[in-house]
């Protein structure tokens, strides 16, 4: 005998008549008493088929997601092996041991782990029920080797942060340059920039350089920190952080040692697969993004007007950085250049020393070659065309003297140690000896 069922949209009409009553009120009943047998049920069945019709049916078994060969436990235990030995037989075109040659490893020889030996029993593991199971559970390949999101960070005041990069202008080269070498050809105009973290304020400068040039980038830096010469772009200050890739001018000596002098810490990207499955040399976004802006706003003007020389160019670029930084702070409701103001440190920003102090910083020794005297010897600083550091020489109570010769009275000069240790002149070692 076939129990008789009422529409669905009369069981729906029936539940919304029954909700406007309290739970024990006697007109749900006299409600079920006249709806009842017009449908030629019992009273009993009426209320049956309400309460039946309140919970919806589930799509899958009650056992969906348990397996039924073997216990749980036994099979996560499975899916941890075979997906331990897909990440660790992955290489870095992303190929893998397959699911079928980690059954066959584990059923005719075994898997030694911590725990001891895993060998499954053959025809226990099946293709489709591992694979179902390591992707309900998260161990696939794709959720296993998908990087954890990124942490964005922000600095609490000015100054305490900068993202440093340089990127080729669309310009490529003015035409009258700085300085040019013939057997080189052009120089190649790079846009250099530093960004505060907190504020978001940009500066920004271009220099024909040769690839990732050092002194370029001591000279950017030091008329980034140093006043400006228009008094509307106040962004100045030595900051706490430099925030870099890991390229020629981080890995720098000279550069790491001026920045010593500075008291400025030097932090790069961690080298690729450093950290685990997080991309580590991945893009912040805050000093690329004012590149993109100079170039779509300001440099796509140069089709109409391009400039002669590198002063030129910067004189141009500083106005539109003037209109750049007085723009909306990503996150604050005033500007870049407010926001800069506003959150200076308690006790205000550290003003830069002078220019010929910060030379003196990044001179370097002049190493010499085989049969050289030691007087050809002065602190040189490879200054190429522009002269950024100049030749010095220090008085020092330390003279060099070959060690099969009298002493003779020569410039006193400091060698460093690492000349010390390698500098030969015909064939004899120079020694340090007090005068």
């Amino acid at each position: 005998m076939t129990r008789k069922r009422l529409p669905m949209e009369a069981l729906v009409d029936l539940r919304r008549r029954l909700n406007t009553f309290p739970p024990h009120s006697a007109e749900r009943r006299r409600v079920i008493q006249e709806t009842a047998p017009l449908y030629g049920v019992s009273e009993a069945t009426l209320y049956r088929l309400v309460r039946e019709s309140a919970y919806p049916k589930a799509l899958r078994r009650a056992d969906c997601g348990i397996p039924r060969v073997m216990p749980k436990a036994k099979m996560v235990w499975y899916c941890e092996v075979i997906a331990a030995l897909q990440v660790r037989t992955t290489n870095k075109k992303g190929r893998s041991l397959s699911t079928v040659q980690a059954i066959r490893l584990l059923e005719e020889y075994g898997i030694e782990t911590p725990q001891g030996l895993v060998k499954a029993p053959k025809g226990l593991l099946k293709l489709s029920t591992l694979n179902r199971y390591l992707k309900h559970w998260g161990y696939d390949r794709h959720t296993l080797c998908r990087p954890p999101p990124a942490v964005r960070f922000q600095a609490r005041f000015s100054n305490e942060c900068w993202h440093v990069d340089l990127s080729p202008s669309d310009l490529k080269y003015v035409k009258a340059p700085a300085w040019l070498d013939p057997e080189r050809g052009h120089p190649q105009l790079m846009l250099y920039s530093a960004v505060d973290d907190r504020s978001g304020v940009a500066y920004q400068e271009y220099h024909g350089v040769y690839g990732e040039d050092v002194e370029a980038a001591l000279r950017f830096l030091f008329n980034a920190m140093a006043p400006k010469a228009n008094e509307a772009f106040v962004f100045q200050g030595i900051p706490a952080m430099l925030y870099m890739d890991s390229g020629p001018i981080a890995r720098s000596l000279v550069f790491q040692k001026v920045m010593g002098y500075l008291g400025v810490e030097v932090r790069t990207h961690l080298p690729q697969g450093k950290d685990g499955r997080r991309v580590t040399a991945r893009s912040k976004g805050k000093v690329e993004r004012p590149f993109r802006s100079v170039k779509e706003m300001h440099e796509t003007l140069y089709h109409l007007h391009e400039p002669d020389t590198e002063a030129e160019a910067n004189a141009w670029l500083m106005q539109f950085l003037l209109h750049y930084n007085h723009m909306a702070h990503r996150l604050e409701p005033h500007s870049r250049l407010d926001d800069w103001l506003q959150n200076l440190p308690p006790a205000g920003f550290r003003a830069m020393c002078s220019w010929e102090r910060f030379c003196t910083f990044a001179r370097e020794p002049e190493r010499c070659g085989g049969g050289c005297s030691i007087t050809n010897c002065m602190w040189n600083t490879r200054s190429g065309a522009t002269g950024l550091l100049r030749p010095w020489l220090v008085p020092s109570p330390y003279i060099a003297t070959a060690a099969s010769k009298k002493r003779e009275p020569r410039p006193a000069l400091i060698a460093s140690r690492s000349w010390r240790n390698s500098c030969r002149c015909r064939g004899r070692r120079w020694t340090l000896r007090r005068t």
